[in-house]
């Protein structure tokens, strides 16, 4: 997949390309002031098409003749595949397009151009995405969402909680974690029902789930440690999303922690997946390996906050020193936002740690479920967010 290019947001409106030289296209646009405009909403459309000359001056052209403002647009278009992939984020005032007329324009659109997928979504008007979790003994990305959601992190609805182990009476021998009620409590305390399915080889309550997830729009397995049968998949009918505790395609099937751990590598990672019948096949959402970061500072003799920043990788050590207003603290931050940080002029230590053979199966496993919660909560912030679009056979385009 090609780089998006930034283009300027100068453009006018309506954007019109006869030859496009280049594969892939990113328009960015300012965000008018909100005091000035307070009906303005918020909206987002995905079209996947044939590729044709006219798309994206058609799709601009029925956003801007509706008193619309594209912020941004995403175009991907690959080599020799006769494909067009598009993104778009625009504001627009509900009370001069109402959203049943919207839905009209942009259908008519889909017509036009034969397209395969043509959503729109509005979030802030639109019923949030109801989901179902399924999930095992192993809580801890259930736990994760849980607050997402609370958190407002997560723009989904949580129908119910299913779950293969009874996490009223069992106790997580493999962690220490102790007898794993908190789960419970929470959703108790917040209203989402709770069934627990007790699964066995011959009988695995398919048909109860089937029943449960019915008015669902998409399903999340957080370490739920069921394969899903062909004939559930194609009975539910639309997306689930998993978490896989291992970089795919290597270490695929149960266990991949200790097939990691027993390998000596040097680098663990999460993937997060759509579920097809073949195991741990389904086209890839996201992936991450194991970055930890920290950011520590310390008073200098002249009473100013310092810090060091330190990138550990294998093949150099870089320093930098800088000043910041106030004291330090821990957290975390990406790759981008060091870069992003240091150019600002602030200041973070910053340490990029990989397992070894220090590491025991405790720490590993630590590790890698730090890394399994933000895999999948990205995941499924990018679902939501109309960022995810299929690709071929077994792949996925990512905005």
């Amino acid at each position: 997949m090609t780089l998006l290019r930034r283009v300027s947001s100068s453009l006018p409106p309506v954007v019109q390309f006869v030859n496009r030289p280049f594969h892939s296209l990113k328009l960015t646009g300012e965000s008018p002031d909100s005091s000035t405009s307070p009906t303005l909403t918020h909206g987002i459309h995905v079209f996947h098409s044939p590729d044709e000359v006219g798309i994206v001056a058609k799709l601009s052209e029925c956003i801007a003749s509706r008193g619309g403002n594209i912020l941004g647009a995403d175009v991907f278009v690959p080599e020799n595949k006769n494909v067009f992939y598009s993104r778009s984020e625009f504001i627009f005032d509900p009370v001069l397009w109402p959203r049943e007329q919207m839905d009209e324009d942009f259908s008519k659109l889909s017509k036009m151009f034969k397209a395969m997928r043509s959503v729109v979504r509005v979030p802030d008007r639109d019923p949030k995405y109801k989901i179902a979790v399924l999930a095992s003994k192993q809580d801890h990305c259930l736990a994760d969402l849980l607050h997402g959601w609370q958190d407002r992190r997560l723009p989904v609805d949580i129908t119910c909680v299913i779950s293969a182990c009874n996490h009223l009476n069992i106790y997580d021998s493999n962690h220490d974690r102790g007898p794993i009620t908190h789960v419970i409590r929470f959703l108790e305390r917040h209203g989402i029902p709770y069934h627990y399915l007790r699964t066995t080889k011959e009988n695995k309550r398919e048909e109860e789930i089937l029943q449960l997830v019915q008015n669902t729009d998409f399903l999340v397995l957080a370490r739920y440690m069921q394969l899903l049968s062909g004939n559930f998949l194609r009975s539910y009918g639309k997306d689930v999303i998993n978490i896989h505790h291992g970089l795919l395609p290597s270490f695929k099937g149960g266990n991949p922690s200790k097939q990691a751990f027993d390998a000596g590598v040097k680098l663990i990672g999460a993937t997060s997946h759509f579920v097809t019948e073949e195991l741990d096949e389904g086209p890839i959402i996201e992936q991450m390996v194991i970055i930890i970061l920290f950011l520590h500072c310390f008073k200098s003799k002249h009473d100013k906050a310092t810090a060091i920043c330190c990138l550990h990788t294998d093949f150099r050590k870089v320093i930098t020193h800088a000043s910041i207003s106030e004291a330090g603290f821990w957290g975390a931050v990406s790759d981008r936002d060091l870069m992003f940080s240091i150019l600002r002029g602030q200041t973070i230590i910053i340490i990029v740690e990989r397992v070894s053979h220090r590491d025991n199966m405790r720490s590993f496993i630590q590790k890698s479920e730090d890394l399994e919660k933000q895999c999948l909560a990205k995941a499924i912030k990018s679902y939501c967010e109309l960022r995810v679009l299929p690709y071929e056979v077994n792949k996925t385009v990512v905005f």
